[in-house]
């Protein structure tokens, strides 16, 4: 049996201080627009911080978990810390779904008992927020294509821009034309963006969590290609999963040819999971031509 452990590597620090200053905006962001909404009495502008707030929190989790994902791998979690990263995005998802869920509870309920509403402090403080959604999105941009849960929260600040843009547009209609049944209807539009987004996002975290294989990665292909090296007769019993976001394992029982070389055959698999699929972690179980395990016929997973 050979292993294989060389893995990809991100600066762990990069960005720590931008999420600090993106945690720290919208915490103060969050409380100017509950006030607001408070005084205005405008539950979209109270929508709206219920998502800011959301964000900030999301960020928190997200900034601690990067913390923990960085401790190196120990007798007690012997693939390392990283996957705590997938547990953070999965509980902030999670979160957004409540949210959303009692969001539509409380806009169908001022729909059928409109309040009034002070438009112009709307409009006020959502363009406060307007800017400072744009400005914490453009914080966390780069760190976004790395990171499932920094992505996650720089959609978050581009759907909360959007809100706020929502915000704005009814603020201006209850100052132009009275129409305070625009407030909770742009409470559930906001609602519904939400829970799209929170539910869409949420399959990606779970299959990471359940060791599913990536979704980028035909599994068929990848065993194909083992069994196209030469000396390799046929695979079996394979196991392709993804530990962490952005690595990748397998494990598989390669059946060799009667003039292989196992060593050698070993080595140019890994190369081939390495160079085509970006696979760094493999191991591979060699067996012997004529020899056979109990899920020989078992091409993926193994027999119960």
């Amino acid at each position: 049996m050979s292993t294989g452990h060389d893995h990809h590597h991100v600066d762990p620090e990069a960005g720590d201080a931008r999420v600090a200053v993106a945690v720290g905006i919208n915490m103060l962001l969050t409380v100017a627009q509950i006030i607001g909404g408070v005084v205005s009495g405008s539950l979209s502008l109270i929508a709206d911080a219920l998502h800011n707030f959301s964000d900030a929190v999301s960020l928190i989790i997200a900034f601690v978990a990067r913390k923990i994902a960085r401790r190196p791998a120990d007798a007690r979690m012997t693939f390392g810390y990283g996957r705590i990263e997938a547990v953070a995005a999965l509980i902030n998802y999670t979160t957004l779904v409540v949210i959303g869920l009692y969001l539509i509870y409380e806009g169908v309920a001022r729909m059928f008992e409109p309040s009034a509403i002070s438009g112009w402090i709307v409009v006020i403080v959502a363009g406060i927020a307007l800017a400072v959604d744009l400005g914490t999105a453009a914080l966390t941009y780069t760190m976004s294509k790395s990171s499932m849960n920094i992505r996650a929260a720089f959609l978050h600040n581009l759907a909360d821009a959007m809100g706020s843009v929502a915000v704005i547009v009814a603020g201006t209609l209850v100052i132009l034309y009275g129409w305070t049944w625009v407030d909770p209807a742009v409470t559930l539009l906001i609602a519904g963006y939400i829970l799209y987004h929170a539910l869409t996002e949420m399959p990606g975290v779970m299959r990471l969590l359940m060791l599913g294989s990536p979704p980028e990665l035909d599994t068929s292909a990848v065993i194909d290609a083992i069994e196209d090296v030469a000396g390799v007769e046929s695979v079996h019993h394979v196991h392709l999963w993804m530990m962490q976001e952005h690595s990748t394992a397998l494990e598989a029982h390669v059946r060799l040819s009667s003039d292989a070389d196992a060593e050698q055959t070993r080595r140019t698999i890994k190369e081939v999971l390495a160079n085509r699929f970006d696979v760094h972690h493999s191991t591979l179980e060699t067996e012997e031509h004529g020899t056979s395990c109990d899920d020989h016929g078992q091409r993926v997973g193994h027999a119960v």
